[in-house]
């Protein structure tokens, strides 16, 4: 895909509707992600953030609205397409091949990869705490070690845009600060990266721009400097009436 979107988007999502059977999940979601940009989804469990990721990659069709990558419509686009075209998901719960190998598992994810700095030596100096694993199966890895190998895994594609789900789910805090130190690496390569998560104050600390989901529509949307963690956290829990711009 070539040329610019309109106003430097690489993502661009404009009122977006998303079903499963005959429930709505997303109602009238419009979101846009400049070129090296990251921006955070922030919402409680249930409110959606996985679903829009869902409908980014063709896992989900939209109902309504558009999905526009590269300033063209990803409408009637499969998944494996998408991947195709540079955008990688970071899946929630890591879904690593478990019998597998560390390095079996990003040698999956460079497969038909895209020309970039990302291949297995790259990835172990972002993550180094993987090369002395990279002949262990993914299963008796801890949570901390296969999410940086799902994420090792995303990389090794070299995506243009990059989609990171619940990074945080089930990890202690430490280890949390450690995934997302490795945040600025991954953007200085390239990369455009949307987060999506529950934890509001990591998110906010790498983030250039919030967008908060309140039970599938948009309750805020602004950048990180213009907003208090009060004004994120009345949105996050439905008590922010207005969208903030």
């Amino acid at each position: 895909m070539t040329g610019q979107a309109p106003g430097g988007a690489l993502l661009d999502l404009a009122g977006v509707d998303v079903h499963y059977g005959d429930l709505q999940a997303i109602f009238g979601v419009s979101l846009a992600v400049a070129e090296g940009e990251t921006v955070a989804v922030l919402g409680a469990n249930g409110a959606g953030k996985s679903t829009l990721l869902k409908a980014i990659t063709g896992m989900l069709p939209i109902t309504a609205g558009d999905v526009r990558y590269d300033g063209r419509s990803l409408r009637g686009a499969p998944a494996h397409r998408r991947a195709g075209m540079g955008i990688a998901l970071v899946p929630e719960g890591r879904r690593l091949f478990a019998s597998l190998t560390v390095e079996e598992n990003l040698l999956v994810g460079g497969h038909r990869a895209r020309p970039g700095p990302w291949n297995r030596r790259s990835v172990y100096e972002l993550f180094p705490l993987l090369r002395p694993l990279r002949k262990r199966p993914a299963s008796v890895l801890s949570g901390g070690e296969q999410q940086a190998v799902a994420i090792g895994r995303a990389l090794m594609s070299n995506p243009r845009l990059l989609l990171l789900d619940e990074v945080s789910l089930g990890l202690a805090p430490i280890v949390v600060k450690q995934l997302y130190a490795a945040l600025p690496a991954i953007t200085a390569s390239g990369a455009t990266v949307l987060v999506v998560e529950q934890d509001m104050h990591q998110a906010m600390a790498v983030a250039d721009r919030v967008h908060c989901l309140l039970e599938g529509r948009t309750a805020l949307e602004a950048p990180v400097s213009e907003v208090t963690g009060d004004q994120v956290a009345n949105a996050y829990f439905g008590m922010l009436p207005s969208v903030v711009s």
